[in-house]
């Protein structure tokens, strides 16, 4: 696999808010919203702890990592 180069603008909100929606469809967070400070709110399950994300760019850091444990915690097809 061909890396990725690097991104040449920080995410935007609208990048984040469709990660959201993402993230909270497929059931791999129970909820992430943005906040009118522009901080936003995750909680993995629905009576877990509710984590702060500073930015668009920690949203887009938390899809990466759910979707590079998907990825490397699913069996190899054949």
């Amino acid at each position: 696999m061909t890396p990725r180069p690097p991104r040449s603008a920080e995410p935007t909100t609208a990048e984040a808010d469709a990660w959201a929606d993402v993230l909270v469809r497929r059931q791999l967070v129970h909820a992430l919203v943005r906040m009118p400070t522009g901080q936003w709110l995750v909680q993995d399950h629905h009576d877990g702890p509710v984590h702060v994300l500073a930015n668009p760019t920690d949203v887009l850091a938390l899809a990466a990592t759910i979707q590079h444990r998907t990825r490397s915690t699913r069996p190899e097809s054949e």
